[in-house]
C-alpha cells in the first residue's frame, strides 16, 4: 500500500487516490488447471530464498494487446499514476530469458493479481488508475491488464521450471475508493463474487463494509475498524465475507502459488486473520508474510505481538529503517545497526522468518543523487547476508531512483546483467542455499566502530563472517578479530567485487590483522559436513492436528527418526518424509498450545529445540466477544480469557487483550475479535487489570457454542 501517506504529507483526498490502483474485466475462474508443483517443493520455508518484488505493471510489457485504452493508460509511462503496460507475459519472458536465474533470484513477489476497478479516479484534477492492483472489485477473477488465468498459470509454470517460487500480493482489507454520499464516485467500492455483485459501499444493508469514518491512526483499534483513507473498508467479521475470502485465496493457491504477501495487516483484526490463516494452512501450507507499516525504527509492541501470535511473518520495517539510517541517510552508525540486530532477535520469536528489505513501493527508493552506488551495494550485501528473508525491489539492481509515490514506481529502466549491484546479488543470493549459517544462523558482532561492522552468522558447524566498511575515504585495520572459522585461509565470496580480500584464521578462530578498504565488503565462510542434527526452520509455525509441517535444517540423516512436539512423539506414517536437510511431519492430536519442536535421529541424537510452534484447538472461526457495562478506573483495561488455548486457558498472563472500547462498541462496552475453535462449547470470563492487579468479574462462567463455520458475535453483561 502507500503507508507513507500517514505522515501527513498530503491531503486525505489525495491520500485516498495514492493508496490504491485500478483494473479491467477479468477472466472467470476455471480457465486454467492447477499447477503440478514439482520444481519448487518447499512452500513453507523462504529462509534460503531471495525474493524479488515486481510491480507487475511497471516491469515489462510482453503483450501490448492487453493494455487498457484511454485515460487509464500512459504510453511510455509519462503518467505514473495510470497503467503503463507491464503484464504477466512480460515477467514470463524475463523468466525464460534467465534474467532472474542469472541474478540468483529464487522467488518473485508480484502485484495483487485480482480484478480491479476499471474506472479512472480523479483527485485534484489528476487521473489515477488501479495499475498497482490495490483497488479490487473481484478477488476471484484476474486483472485483464495483467493477463488471463492462463497467462498467470504459464508464468507460474515457467518460474517453477527454473526453481523460482511465486508470491502474490493479496489485500483483503478493502476494495476501492468510495464515498458514502456519492454512488458515482469510482465504482462505489463494489465487491463481486466471480462476476456476481455482492454489494457496494453505499446502502450497505448486508454489512459488508465498515462505516465508521476514516482512520486518524491514533490507535490500533482506530486503524482496524475505520476506513484506510477513502477505501471501502471490508468488515471481515461478516460471515459471508469470511467465507468469501477463504474461498477466494484458494483460487490462487490452486494455481500453484508458493507464498502470500498480505497487505495492510495492521488494519485488520488479528483474530480474523488468524482464523483465515488457519484455513490456508489446512488447505495448502505456504509462506505468508504481512505488511505492518512502521514509520520509524522504534519498536512497536503491537507489531511484535502480531508477528509472534498471528501465525504469519511480517515485512521487517525495523530492519529497513535502520539500514536506511546507516547506509543511506548517515543518521546512525554501525552501533545502531548492531543494536537493531540484537533487539529484533530478542523480540521476534521467529526472527529468521521476517522479510527484510531496503526499499519498496511505499517509500522513496534507496538510491538517489546523494547516495553513492557503493552505499546501495553495501546495503544489499548486508541484507543478503543477514537473518530474515531478503526481498529486493525491482530495479534496485539497476540503481533506479525515485522519490515518493508514484516516482518510486517507474518503468523498469534496464535489464543489464553487468551492473555491480546485479553481480553482488548474483554472488551472495546462492549462499542462502549453500550455507545454512546465512539462512538460519545466529548473528554475533565480532568487530565494530562507527563505520566498520564485522559480524558472524553461525549454524551448527557452518560459519559466515561478513565485514563492511561504509567509509568512502578511510580504510580500516582490523586486528584482534576472533571468529568461529576453522584454521585456514579464506577467499572473499564476492571475489573482490566490493574491494574485499582474503583472510587467514589460526587456531581458535583468531584472524590475522588485515586491511578492509574504504567502501569494502567481504564475506568469508566455512560449511563443513554436518552430522549432528540442527533445526533451522519449522513452517508454518501454526497449525492444527493433522496439518503437515516442514522442518528444515542439517544432519537429520536419511533414516526416519522421531519428531517431538514437546514430549509428544511423531513417528511412523506420521513422518511424511525424512531427508538429511528436511522432514515433513504431521501435527499430533495433543492439547492446544505452544510447543518446542525437536528432532531425534535414528541414531538417538537430539537436535536443538525450535521454539513456539502453536498447535490450535481445531478448525478456527472468528468470534466477536462484547462485554457491556464494564466500567473501569484510571489505568485499568479489560481482558478476556476462557477454557481454550486461544482464550488463554484461564491464565491472566495469556489472556486476550487489552480489548477495545471506542469504535464498534463504546465505553463502558468493550469488544474484541478472536480466533477460536469451531463447533466448540466455550466458557469464558472478562477481568480488569491495572499493572499486576487483576479484578475478575463475578458470577458463573459465560458460555457460548461456536458455529462450525462463518463468524458470530456473543454479547454479555459484566457480572
Amino acid at each position: 500500500m502507500y503507508k507513507w501517506l500517514k505522515k501527513g504529507l498530503i491531503s486525505a483526498a489525495i491520500a485516498g487516490l495514492l493508496v490504491a490502483g485500478l483494473a479491467a474485466p477479468g477472466t472467470p475462474i476455471g480457465t486454467a488447471s492447477a499447477a503440478a508443483d514439482t520444481a519448487v517443493s518447499n512452500k513453507q520455508n523462504f529462509s534460503t530464498d531471495v525474493i524479488y518484488q515486481i510491480f507487475t505493471d511497471r516491469f515489462y510489457d510482453g503483450n501490448t494487446s492487453n493494455n487498457p485504452s484511454g485515460s487509464t493508460f500512459s504510453s511510455g509511462c509519462t503518467n505514473k499514476r495510470v497503467y503503463c503496460g507491464g503484464d504477466w507475459q512480460g515477467i514470463t519472458d524475463k523468466i525464460n530469458a534467465n534474467y532472474f536465474t542469472d541474478m540468483g533470484i529464487t522467488a518473485l513477489w508480484i502485484s495483487q493479481p485480482v480484478e480491479n476497478i476499471y474506472a479512472a479516479v480523479t483527485y485534484s484534477g489528476v487521473v489515477n488508475a488501479s495499475y498497482h492492483g490495490y483497488w479490487a472489485r473481484d478477488f476471484k477473477k484476474t486483472n485483464p491488464y495483467y493477463g488471463s488465468f492462463t497467462d498467470l498459470q504459464n508464468l507460474i509454470n515457467a518460474a517453477h521450471a527454473k526453481g523460482i517460487k511465486i508470491v502474490i500480493d493479496f489485500a483483503p482489507n478493502h476494495t476501492s475508493p468510495a464515498m458514502e454520499t456519492d454512488t458515482t464516485f469510482a465504482e462505489n467500492g463494489k465487491l463481486y463474487n466471480n462476476g456476481t455483485l455482492l454489494g457496494g459501499y453505499t446502502s450497505d444493508t448486508n454489512g459488508y463494509f465498515h462505516h465508521n469514518g476514516g482512520s486518524d491512526f491514533s490507535s490500533l483499534e482506530n486503524g482496524i475498524y475505520k476506513n484506510l483513507y477513502d477505501l471501502a473498508d471490508i468488515e471481515q467479521q461478516n460471515s459471508t465475507l469470511d467465507t468469501y475470502f477463504k474461498d477466494a485465496i484458494k483460487v490462487w493457491l490452486d494455481l500453484g502459488v508458493d507464498g502470500i504477501r498480505v497487505d495492510a495487516v495492521k488494519h485488520m483484526s488479528m483474530g480474523w486473520q488468524k482464523n483465515w490463516l488457519s484455513s490456508i494452512y489446512g488447505y495448502q501450507p505456504v509462506f505468508v508474510f504481512g505488511e505492518w507499516f512502521l514509520g520509524s525504527a522504534a519498536a512497536d509492541a503491537d507489531n511484535t505481538k502480531f508477528a509472534n501470535e498471528s501465525g504469519m511473518s511480517l515485512l521487517d520495517f525495523r530492519f529497513n529503517a535502520k539500514v536506511r539510517n546507516v547506509f543511506r541517510d548517515n543518521s546512525d552508525t554501525m552501533y545502531g545497526l548492531d543494536s537493531m540486530i540484537s533487539a529484533t532477535a530478542a523480540d521476534y520469536a521467529q526472527v529468521a522468518d521476517q522479510v527484510t528489505f531496503i526499499d519498496n513501493h511505499d517509500m522513496e527508493r534507496f538510491k538517489n543523487s546523494a547516495v553513492s552506488d557503493r552505499r546501495l551495494e553495501q546495503a544489499l550485501a548486508f541484507t543478503l547476508t543477514s537473518r530474515g528473508v531478503p526481498a529486493i525491489y525491482y530495479g534496485t539492481e539497476q540503481y533506479m531512483t525515485g522519490g515518493t509515490d508514484p516516482d518510486n514506481r517507474g518503468m523498469m529502466s534496464s535489464f543489464s546483467t553487468t551492473t555491480t549491484a546485479f553481480k553482488v546479488i548474483k554472488a551472495l543470493a546462492p549462499l542462502r542455499k549453500s550455507n545454512p549459517a546465512i539462512a538460519y544462523g545466529t548473528t554475533q558482532q565480532r568487530w565494530i566502530n562507527n563505520d566498520v561492522y564485522v559480524y558472524e552468522r553461525k549454524f551448527g558447524s557452518s560459519v559466515a563472517v561478513v565485514a563492511i566498511n561504509r567509509s568512502a575515504s578511510a580504510s580500516a585495520s582490523i586486528s584482534g578479530l576472533i571468529t568461529s572459522l576453522p584454521a585456514g585461509t579464506y577467499s572473499d565470496a564476492l571475489g573482490g567485487l566490493l574491494g574485499g580480500g582474503g583472510i587467514t584464521a589460526g587456531s581458535g578462530g583468531a584472524v590475522s590483522t588485515f586491511t578492509l578498504a574504504a567502501g569494502g565488503v567481504a564475506v568469508w565462510q566455512s560449511t563443513p559436513a554436518t552430522t549432528t542434527p540442527v533445526i533451522g526452520h519449522v513452517g508454518p509455525v501454526m497449525g492444527k492436528a493433522g496439518n503437515t509441517v516442514t522442518i528444515d535444517g542439517r544432519g537429520f540423516g536419511t533414516t526416519k527418526g522421531t519428531v517431538y512436539f514437546g514430549t509428544n512423539a511423531v513417528t511412523g506414517t506420521n513422518i511424511v518424509s525424512w531427508e538429511d536437510t528436511q522432514i515433513k511431519a504431521v501435527v499430533p492430536a495433543v492439547a492446544a498450545g505452544k510447543y518446542n519442536v525437536k528432532v531425534r535421529t535414528s541414531g538417538a541424537v537430539d537436535s536443538n529445540a525450535y521454539n513456539g510452534f502453536n498447535i490450535l484447538s481445531g478448525d478456527q472461526v472468528s468470534i466477536r466477544f462484547i462485554v457491556q457495562n464494564a466500567t473501569t478506573s484510571l489505568g485499568e483495561n479489560v481482558y478476556l480469557t476462557g477454557s481454550v488455548s486461544e482464550l488463554g486457558n484461564w491464565a491472566p498472563a495469556s489472556a486476550v487483550g487489552p480489548i477495545f472500547n471506542q469504535v464498534i462498541a463504546a465505553y463502558p462496552n468493550w469488544y474484541y475479535d478472536v480466533s477460536v475453535p469451531a463447533n466448540t462449547a466455550l466458557q469464558f470470563k472478562f477481568f480488569k487489570k491495572n499493572g499486576s492487579v487483576v479484578t475478575w468479574e463475578g458470577g458463573s462462567n459465560h458460555t457460548f457454542t461456536t458455529p462450525s463455520s462463518g463468524t458470530a458475535t456473543v454479547t454479555v453483561n459484566w457480572q
